[in-house]
Protein backbone atom coordinates (compact mmCIF):
# COMPACT_ATOMS: atom_id res chain seq x y z
CA UNK A 1 0.00 0.00 0.00
CA UNK A 2 1.23 3.48 -0.85
CA UNK A 3 1.42 5.95 2.03
CA UNK A 4 -0.14 8.98 0.38
CA UNK A 5 1.24 11.26 3.10
CA UNK A 6 4.88 10.48 2.39
CA UNK A 7 4.86 9.32 -1.25
CA UNK A 8 5.13 12.87 -2.65
CA UNK A 9 8.27 13.38 -0.57
CA UNK A 10 9.73 10.06 -1.70
CA UNK A 11 9.21 11.19 -5.29
CA UNK A 12 10.89 14.51 -4.42
CA UNK A 13 13.94 12.75 -2.96
CA UNK A 14 14.19 10.46 -6.00
CA UNK A 15 13.73 13.39 -8.39
CA UNK A 16 16.48 15.46 -6.76
CA UNK A 17 18.90 12.51 -6.54
CA UNK A 18 18.39 11.64 -10.22
CA UNK A 19 18.78 15.27 -11.23
CA UNK A 20 22.03 15.66 -9.30
CA UNK A 21 23.36 12.47 -10.91
CA UNK A 22 22.69 13.87 -14.38
CA UNK A 23 24.31 17.20 -13.54
CA UNK A 24 27.34 15.34 -12.23
CA UNK A 25 27.43 13.17 -15.36
CA UNK A 26 27.30 16.26 -17.56
CA UNK A 27 29.85 18.00 -15.35
CA UNK A 28 32.28 15.15 -15.89
CA UNK A 29 31.94 15.67 -19.65
CA UNK A 30 32.29 19.45 -19.35
CA UNK A 31 34.96 19.92 -16.68
CA UNK A 32 37.03 16.72 -16.76
CA UNK A 33 36.87 15.33 -20.29
CA UNK A 34 35.94 18.72 -21.82
CA UNK A 35 33.25 18.99 -24.49
CA UNK A 36 35.87 18.68 -27.25
CA UNK A 37 37.36 15.59 -25.62
CA UNK A 38 33.90 14.07 -25.21
CA UNK A 39 33.17 14.76 -28.87
CA UNK A 40 36.45 13.07 -29.83
CA UNK A 41 35.51 10.04 -27.69
CA UNK A 42 32.09 9.84 -29.37
CA UNK A 43 33.86 9.91 -32.72
CA UNK A 44 36.13 7.05 -31.63
CA UNK A 45 32.98 5.00 -30.97
CA UNK A 46 31.77 5.62 -34.51
CA UNK A 47 29.18 8.15 -33.37
CA UNK A 48 28.90 11.67 -34.78
CA UNK A 49 31.13 13.87 -32.60
CA UNK A 50 28.45 16.59 -32.57
CA UNK A 51 26.19 14.16 -30.69
CA UNK A 52 28.37 14.70 -27.61
CA UNK A 53 27.28 18.34 -27.39
CA UNK A 54 23.62 17.34 -27.66
CA UNK A 55 24.05 14.69 -24.96
CA UNK A 56 25.68 17.23 -22.62
CA UNK A 57 22.84 19.67 -23.24
CA UNK A 58 20.16 17.04 -22.62
CA UNK A 59 21.88 15.85 -19.43
CA UNK A 60 22.07 19.40 -18.05
CA UNK A 61 18.52 20.34 -19.08
CA UNK A 62 17.11 17.02 -17.87
CA UNK A 63 18.98 17.23 -14.57
CA UNK A 64 17.71 20.76 -13.92
CA UNK A 65 14.17 19.76 -14.93
CA UNK A 66 14.24 16.85 -12.48
CA UNK A 67 15.58 18.93 -9.61
CA UNK A 68 13.01 21.68 -10.14
CA UNK A 69 10.18 19.30 -10.88
CA UNK A 70 9.57 20.86 -14.27
CA UNK A 71 7.72 18.14 -16.21
CA UNK A 72 9.76 15.61 -14.23
CA UNK A 73 7.91 12.58 -15.58
CA UNK A 74 8.65 13.61 -19.15
CA UNK A 75 12.26 14.51 -18.30
CA UNK A 76 12.78 11.11 -16.66
CA UNK A 77 11.53 9.29 -19.74
CA UNK A 78 13.54 11.52 -22.07
CA UNK A 79 16.78 10.73 -20.22
CA UNK A 80 16.46 6.95 -20.52
CA UNK A 81 17.74 6.83 -24.12
CA UNK A 82 20.92 8.61 -23.01
CA UNK A 83 21.66 5.80 -20.57
CA UNK A 84 20.66 3.09 -23.03
CA UNK A 85 23.09 4.63 -25.50
CA UNK A 86 25.85 4.50 -22.88
CA UNK A 87 25.05 0.85 -22.22
CA UNK A 88 25.04 -0.17 -25.87
CA UNK A 89 28.12 1.80 -26.93
CA UNK A 90 30.49 1.70 -23.95
CA UNK A 91 29.41 -0.11 -20.82
CA UNK A 92 27.58 -3.14 -22.22
CA UNK A 93 30.63 -4.79 -23.74
CA UNK A 94 32.48 -4.32 -20.42
CA UNK A 95 30.12 -6.73 -18.67
CA UNK A 96 27.62 -6.28 -15.88
CA UNK A 97 29.66 -5.03 -12.94
CA UNK A 98 30.51 -1.35 -12.88
CA UNK A 99 33.88 -2.16 -11.27
CA UNK A 100 35.00 -3.96 -14.45
CA UNK A 101 37.55 -2.21 -16.65
CA UNK A 102 35.68 0.45 -18.68
CA UNK A 103 32.77 0.06 -16.24
CA UNK A 104 29.94 -2.38 -16.65
CA UNK A 105 26.29 -1.56 -17.07
CA UNK A 106 24.88 -2.37 -13.60
CA UNK A 107 24.80 1.26 -12.40
CA UNK A 108 23.23 2.49 -15.62
CA UNK A 109 20.54 -0.20 -15.47
CA UNK A 110 19.73 0.80 -11.88
CA UNK A 111 19.67 4.46 -12.94
CA UNK A 112 17.16 3.58 -15.67
CA UNK A 113 15.02 1.78 -13.07
CA UNK A 114 15.08 4.96 -10.98
CA UNK A 115 13.99 7.06 -13.95
CA UNK A 116 11.17 4.63 -14.71
CA UNK A 117 10.09 4.74 -11.06
CA UNK A 118 10.07 8.55 -11.21
CA UNK A 119 7.96 8.54 -14.35
CA UNK A 120 5.50 6.12 -12.73
CA UNK A 121 5.31 7.69 -9.26
CA UNK A 122 4.93 11.24 -10.49
CA UNK A 123 6.52 14.60 -10.04
CA UNK A 124 6.35 14.59 -6.24
CA UNK A 125 6.26 17.38 -3.72
CA UNK A 126 7.26 20.91 -4.61
CA UNK A 127 7.23 20.29 -8.35
CA UNK A 128 7.48 23.50 -10.31
CA UNK A 129 5.35 22.28 -13.21
CA UNK A 130 3.75 18.87 -13.35
CA UNK A 131 3.22 16.87 -16.50
CA UNK A 132 -0.16 15.72 -15.23
CA UNK A 133 -3.28 16.50 -17.20
CA UNK A 134 -5.17 16.94 -13.92
CA UNK A 135 -5.44 20.40 -12.45
CA UNK A 136 -2.77 20.73 -9.81
CA UNK A 137 -1.55 23.38 -7.44
CA UNK A 138 1.82 24.56 -8.65
CA UNK A 139 4.52 24.21 -5.99
CA UNK A 140 2.29 22.11 -3.80
CA UNK A 141 3.57 19.55 -1.30
CA UNK A 142 0.93 17.10 -2.52
CA UNK A 143 1.48 17.32 -6.28
CA UNK A 144 2.45 13.68 -6.78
Amino acid sequence: MIDTRTAPYAALVLRIALGILFLAHAGLKIFVFTPAGTAQFFGSLGLPPALAYLIILVEVAGGVALILGFYARIAALALIPILLGAIFTVHGPAGFFFTNPKGGWEFLAFWIAGLLAQALIGDGAYALKTGSTKASNTFSARSA
